[in-house]
């Protein structure tokens, strides 16, 4: 467990006082093709440890599709109610070793489960939640919004409004920003430096669900797409540095 600590100052270079950081759960697998992998883990950690130590209140929502994803489960088969329930357990799971990689770096932190289960988190309650995050504490929101048939992307954006965030940033590996189409598979692919809500429903992007990008949208909540996999890129990104892709409304 971390030991007590002198809450950070919030640096005056930081751009945002309070901020949401969404990343897919298999951005913990590594080159792994399922599961965890605790180094990967642990450079997330780091990366999310320099900047709490600019004083920047963070909140973070995982993914779990390193370990069940609900939609694969219906589609092969399986009732989608229990898939989507299944799939909030991930990342419960995934919640809880970020949470074991921060402390050992000893960053305080939280995980907030939209489904009780007191034993191993607290559950959302929103007043409580924001003190967490006025004390310096890392809060990772897992189960999703705690509803089948809504994505981690619509859960991060929801959590995001409700603790009044002033940004989320969206992790992503092996991308640097937002394409006009997938830079993977073609080479002519144009990254944009800043697009609108607007343009993404109407290019049809692929950048969170529709869901996600109309919450987002209509509460004019600033989304920035980065490469999680660059050193130092998520405290750049927050002293006005790096590459990214800027959405807002």
């Amino acid at each position: 467990m971390p030991q007590p600590q002198d809450k950070p100052e919030l640096d005056p270079a930081a751009a945002y006082k309070r901020v949401m950081l969404k990343i897919s759960g298999e951005a913990l697998m590594g080159d792994q093709g399922f599961g965890l992998h605790p180094p990967t883990v642990q450079r997330i950690a780091r990366e999310v440890k320099t900047v709490h130590d600019m004083g920047v209140e963070i909140c973070m929502v995982i993914g779990g599709g390193n370990i069940f994803r609900g939609l694969s489960g219906s589609a092969q088969g399986m009732e989608r109610t229990t898939a989507d329930y299944m799939g909030m357990l991930a990342t419960v799971m995934n919640a809880l070793a970020m949470q074991s990689a921060l402390e050992g770096l000893g960053v305080f932190t939280r995980v907030i489960s939209a489904i009780r289960m007191d034993e191993v988190a607290e559950p959302y309650i929103r007043r409580r939640a924001v003190r967490h995050l006025e004390k310096k504490r890392v809060c990772i929101f897992a189960a999703g919004t705690g509803n089948p048939y809504f994505t981690t992307d619509t859960a991060a954006t929801l959590r995001a409004n409700e603790m009044a965030c002033e940004a989320i940033f969206m992790g992503k590996n092996g991308v640097d920003g937002i394409y006009d189409k997938d830079p993977k598979e073609h080479a002519d692919a144009v990254r944009y430096d800043e697009i609108s809500y607007d343009d993404v429903f109407a290019k049809r992007l692929k950048v969170m669900d529709a869901s996600a990008i109309a919450l987002a949208r209509d509460n004019n909540l600033p989304l920035i797409v980065f490469p999680l996999d660059e050193p130092g890129g998520f405290r750049g990104i927050l002293s006005g540095e790096g590459t990214y892709t800027k959405v807002q409304g």
